[in-house]
């Protein structure tokens, strides 16, 4: 065990970025999973019960080891540089920053990012429908989660923070979007009915 551990400290200070983009990827990676096995599996009932859709996992592993793990480690290393120590007025100037420069950023390419690998016809859409309210939510869960990052965890292992605290947002990502999903289904549904009674009135 001891010889595990330091294997890791070894492996954090010889590569960080490489060990902290696997590490945060796989993360990320059991997030969806866990969203995924959770809703089709142990919650659903046995008749409506689903396979894992592994494409989709497939792309939340791409998003999270090439693209936020990069970011985030490229983020933080100027954060902590520019604004280093635990005093009050630092980790304010990091949160502000953090919530209000990184989130935006992390939301557009997430929304973005997913649209373009799913094939989608319009790649901002969903942005333009759920930025605003994902946001709003970010506020709820990050700035808490942020304000323990800054003033305890070494900066070495920021990123496997935010992939801890990250696999729990996800999930909540994952049910909200899903929740939306589902009201937009049953709203245009709705509003076929509504239209295919109207012409049948008509004629």
């Amino acid at each position: 065990m001891s010889r595990l551990i330091a294997s890791a400290r070894s492996a954090f200070r010889r590569h960080p970025f490489v060990t902290n983009s696997a590490i945060y990827g796989s993360l990320y990676v059991a997030a969806e999973f866990s969203q995924q096995y959770v809703s089709k599996r142990w919650l659903a009932q046995p008749e409506q019960r689903e396979d894992i859709d592994y494409a989709t996992v497939g792309r939340y592993a791409v998003m999270g080891t090439t693209l936020y793990a990069p970011s985030l480690y490229a983020w933080y290393k100027w954060l902590d540089g520019t604004f280093p120590g635990t005093l009050k007025t630092t980790i304010i100037k990091k949160l502000v920053l953090d919530q209000f420069v990184l989130t935006p950023y992390c939301l557009t390419l997430f929304y973005t990012g997913m649209s373009l690998m799913e094939g989608a016809e319009d790649p901002f859409a969903e942005l333009r429908e759920k930025f605003v309210p994902t946001f709003f939510r970010s506020c709820i869960f990050w700035l808490p989660a942020q304000a323990l990052n800054f003033m305890f965890i070494a900066p070495r292992f920021r990123i496997i923070y935010m992939g801890i605290c990250g696999m729990i947002w996800v999930n909540i990502l994952c049910y909200i979007k899903r929740q939306n999903l589902t009201t937009t289904a049953t709203t245009t549904t709705a509003a076929a009915t509504a239209a295919t009674a109207t012409t049948i009135k008509q004629q």
